[in-house]
């Protein structure tokens, strides 16, 4: 007897075939990683490619010839994202009186647009005057969104491209896990505005970035090449969970801030010593380096008292003598003949 409709829903079953060319690169994935890259199709969106040159290489024993190879970062998009940074816009910034506090004598100002518009708006005023900025960009975590910098469409010609807005009116294009390998989205929208940010910092400037894990790696190797590899000031852990998620193998609680300076660090002042702090540091072997403090070598010392767990037991035979001495370190007991 045959089954009932009820018993084999027909909303259930799937009507189309599956990709093969998608569970292709998947197995090739698998296998060799390094060989998976995106690429642009003709509509413009990304999709997971294979880098067929090195993949050649990674089947061969011997140099495979092709592309000229040279240490850098590249993604698909990255030539518009250098022509968005530099493209002119026809636009200026309105003062809104009505919702400002104090507008001709306050010294702070606060932009609501665009970014990367209001960055451009910026430069003719504030280019190389910016001691220090700060910037909160999208984690891009495939929930969340990257701005779609496409100013060579008026607003209606946009809408029917995107039918994206938010509350605002900002143009938002969400950056899912079905758009490619959803890096290079998130890189063109960084590139541009991090150049920008760039050019109004003072020489002794400095930028702070937020960041996770997701694109912690990729926002160095970018950083370093707006900015050179040697305007590297930090990578600061922030610590924002007091208790790690129990949904990961490994939940973290923090998340990232990477600092560069424009020049050099010259502007950054440091905290001056006390004379309490200066006094401890003596030089009492003419050390050719000047006078310095010894630091405290003990480990696991909590409160600052000395737990029994603090020492390690060291029990040394040879040449008919045993002898057996203390240091300190993480707690146990090393067999040393």
């Amino acid at each position: 007897m045959p089954d009932s409709p009820e018993s084999t829903p027909i909303e259930k079953l799937k009507m189309h075939s599956p990709d093969l060319t998608a569970q292709n690169i998947e197995k090739i994935a698998t296998l060799f990683p390094g060989c998976v890259t995106e690429s642009t199709c003709p509509d413009g969106t990304l999709r997971r490619a294979i880098d067929f040159d090195l993949l050649r290489q990674e089947l061969s024993d011997s140099i495979v010839e092709g592309p000229q190879e040279r240490y850098h970062l590249d993604w698909p998009g990255k030539r518009q994202a250098l022509i968005a940074a530099n493209a002119p816009i026809a636009k200026t910034l309105r003062p809104a009186r009505d919702e400002s506090v104090d507008f001709d004598t306050t010294r702070n100002l606060f932009i609501e647009g665009d970014n990367l518009e209001a960055l451009k708006l910026l430069q003719e005023t504030y280019l190389g005057e910016i001691k220090m900025i700060y910037i909160d960009p999208p984690y891009n975590t495939g929930r969340d969104f990257v701005y779609n910098d496409d100013f060579a469409e008026n607003n209606n010609q946009f809408l029917k491209k995107s039918l994206q807005l938010d509350e605002v009116g900002n143009k938002l294009v969400s950056n899912t896990e079905s758009n490619g390998r959803f890096h290079s989205d998130w890189l063109s929208m960084m590139h541009s505005r991090i150049s920008l940010s760039k050019r109004l910092l003072k020489k002794d400037g400095i930028i702070f970035i937020s960041i996770d894990d997701g694109e912690v790696s990729n926002l160095r190797k970018l950083c370093d090449e707006v900015f050179g590899e040697e305007q590297f000031a930090a990578q600061i852990i922030w610590k924002k969970r007091n208790t790690p998620p129990n949904d990961k193998l490994i939940g973290t609680q923090h998340d990232y801030i990477i600092a560069y300076v424009r020049r050099d660090f010259s502007g950054i002042k440091l905290r001056p010593r006390s004379d309490d702090q200066i006094a401890r540091y003596k030089n009492p072997d003419n050390h050719p380096k000047g006078p310095w403090v010894a630091g405290d070598l003990t480990a696991n010392v909590k409160g600052g008292v000395l737990s029994k767990l603090s020492f390690i037991q060291l029990l040394i035979h040879g040449r008919g003598r045993n002898s057996i001495q203390q240091t300190t370190g993480i707690g146990g007991s090393t067999v040393i003949a």
